[in-house]
């Protein structure tokens, strides 16, 4: 493996407190050396100049939709979109087809994955087919490889096997991921309740249908001390009882996607199902508790809720599959939104995209620690770009982003000191 040397870039690697402009240099797939100056003759050089240079993103939240739904996404297409917007490693969702409840489905993605340009980390289901009654064999899962449990899409209906689920993972070092939502509020809305549902005619979701869901699984964690992570926070009260229990020294994460800190409902009024996901686009007090909790530490994590649909499937607005892909905007959308807008720094951000999630995950990544994996994302914060569908990299566009111009763009990504992404091109 080539060896490489960064040169003229600033580092920005939040898990050691560095902010400062220095040269980097890779080889044998890690990270070398950093140091105001290196001169080595056998590298390749890379002229960094204007450039940042952070550890690769680490997205926590993503559907590859590999096995079943390979129309829509498969592990390579994922991981080139992956690579194209500085992600390195990402946790793939288990509601595949068949779901991924068993070792043998683990295994198979840990295989296939291998030679991907992002680090694929599976997600195994919390209940067996994702049916919410009987728990996956979570020793088995772990051993095949598996991070995490989720039941993702669905959420654990019953708050008995929700802390049955916590306690087993618990002792397997697995974490919960929770889709925190209850079912019998939600009544097959499809969008935000409130005027724009009104106004449309169409059924919407209550604000509680979320909160209740998270706050039975804070209780959980209270009542336990056992760790749980809420998935894809989008309610201003769901952020003040995170805020709550974080005040707590209860050990709950959080996270949100950055459709959730861009759009309100009100953008629902052009009936795109583009902008239809599960929890729903909400409004404008929502994204403004969100940006705050972000800006307070209370959202520990920015993951992507990556969900592609095929577009046939995002025609009709009332019978179309929840979701909007994520991957190749999402540092773009938190330069565009929050660094631009002041709300945190450049730092921040790669910490939230980065350095938090590895951390919650307890997998390698989100540092430029010497002797840490090779995993980088060189960007230039200020280029301006317009998002054009057509041009990303994954099978599916349906990007709730499409046509907006963003500032921040990955210019390389580097994977274990390979060189994956540059130029425009998946390498």
């Amino acid at each position: 493996m080539e060896k490489l040397l960064i040169k003229g870039a600033e580092i920005i690697d939040p898990a050691n407190n560095i902010q400062e402009r220095l040269d980097l240099l890779v080889a044998d797939g890690v990270i070398a050396q950093k140091a105001p100056v290196i001169e080595v003759e056998d590298a390749r050089v890379i002229d960094a100049a204007g450039l940042i240079c952070a550890p690769g993103l680490v997205d926590m939240h993503v559907h590859l939709r590999d096995p079943g739904f390979t129309h829509k996404e498969d592990i390579e297409s994922g991981c080139c979109a992956a690579a194209a917007g500085g992600v390195t490693s990402l946790a793939c969702m288990p509601n595949t087809m068949p779901v991924c409840d068993n070792p043998d489905v683990v295994s198979d993605i840990v295989a296939r994955s291998k030679n991907a340009r992002a680090r694929v980390y599976p997600v195994a289901a919390i209940t067996k087919s994702q049916e919410g009654r009987e728990l996956a064999d979570f020793a088995a899962l772990k051993s095949a490889g598996a991070v995490a449990v989720s039941d993702d899409g669905r959420p654990v209906p019953s708050a008995d096997v929700m802390l049955k689920a916590m306690e087993l993972a618990d002792t397997h070092g697995l974490k919960v991921l929770s889709h925190s939502e209850e079912l019998s509020l939600a009544r097959g809305g499809i969008m935000n309740e409130g005027e724009v549902s009104r106004a449309l005619g169409v059924k919407g979701i209550p604000k509680a249908a979320e909160d209740v869901g998270v706050a039975r699984d804070i209780a959980l964690a209270i009542s336990t001390g056992l760790p749980v992570h809420i998935c894809h926070i989008s309610t201003r009260a769901s952020i003040e009882l995170l805020r709550a229990a974080s005040k707590l020294g209860i050990p709950v994460t959080g996270e949100t996607a950055p459709h959730y800190f861009v759009f309100t409902d009100e953008i629902l009024k052009s009936k795109d199902a583009d902008y239809r996901m599960n929890p729903p686009l909400r409004t404008r007090e929502d994204v403004n508790a969100v940006i705050e909790g972000i800006v307070d530490g209370t959202i520990s994590a920015i993951a992507t809720d990556h969900a592609p649909h095929a577009p046939f499937e995002k025609e009709d607005f009332i019978k179309a599959p929840n979701g909007c892909i994520g991957m190749e905007t999402s540092l773009a959308a938190g330069i565009t939104f929050l660094v631009k807008k002041g709300y945190i720094t450049i730092s921040k951000l790669i910490s939230l995209m980065s350095t938090q999630p590895a951390r919650i995950l307890g997998i390698p990544g989100g540092t430029l620690s010497e002797g840490a994996l090779a995993d980088i994302v060189l960007f230039d914060p200020d280029e301006k770009w317009v998002v054009k569908p057509d041009e990303l990299h994954g099978k599916s566009k349906n990007t709730p982003f499409k046509g907006m111009t963003l500032e921040g763009r990955v210019k390389a990504t580097i994977l274990g000191g390979r060189i994956v992404f540059g130029n425009g091109k998946i390498i």
